[in-house]
């Protein structure tokens, strides 16, 4: 494609209006003020990461893959659907921890007592 053509097709895509609000709207997902809630988040999913669960890690950083990038590149929708991920990843691996305590918890008890 030659300048002008991309230039005029840069120019329209500017002048959509759903866009600019779509984009101002969704910018106050990574505001200055809401930033130590998405810090709360990424440190939930790096102790996550961290836990030795199999592919209990995969939802974390994927959630951190997600609000990474909406930050980068300041997109509101990306930080917004990380910071879901990470909500459900934190509720996958409180559920696989707690069904380890019920199911796990005698043999648990035994090992440490020996």
């Amino acid at each position: 494609m030659t300048a002008p053509i991309v230039q005029r097709l840069c120019e329209a895509a500017a002048a959509l209006p759903g866009e600019r609000v779509s984009m101002q709207t969704m910018a106050q997902a990574h505001g200055a003020d809401r930033r130590s809630w998405t810090a709360v988040a990424i440190g939930l999913m790096a102790v996550i990461v961290v836990l030795p669960i199999p592919f209990g890690n995969l939802l974390p950083a994927l959630a951190l893959m997600l609000i990474g990038l909406g930050l980068v590149f300041s997109d509101g929708v990306a930080v917004v659907l990380g910071l879901a991920t990470a909500g459900l990843a934190l509720c996958v691996t409180a559920g696989l921890v707690l069904m380890a305590w019920v199911w796990g918890g005698e043999w648990i008890a035994r090992w440490v007592s020996m």
